[in-house]
């Protein structure tokens, strides 16, 4: 059974901004690039064991996704079969910072 996704306010602000930027030069990139993050997580709520830890932080419910230069970072709560979104961190800014 699929956890529900429970985006945070800061994933909701890195999604918006990203799309925006991308949207600046391409909106069509900028629309897929939207819809293939929403489905990303959509598909890890599936199976949310499957990302890896995060590293910097190595805490077991605390995971992540690499899609291409992006990191969907989300954190799961088992017990109540939620899965937040967290982040959407472009590999160029560098280490992740999980609070903006």
């Amino acid at each position: 059974m699929a956890y529900d996704i429970v985006w945070t306010e800061t994933a909701n602000l890195d999604l918006k901004e990203l799309v925006q930027y991308i949207a600046i030069d391409d909106s069509h990139a900028a629309l897929h690039f939207g819809n293939l993050v929403i489905n990303r997580i959509e598909a890890i709520a599936n199976f949310p064991l499957t990302g890896r830890i995060v590293p910097e932080e190595k805490e077991e419910n605390l995971r992540e996704v690499i899609l291409s230069t992006y990191r969907l970072v989300y954190e799961i709560d088992q017990a109540e079969q939620l899965l937040y979104v967290v982040r959407i961190w472009h590999s160029a800014k560098g280490v992740l910072e999980l609070l903006p």
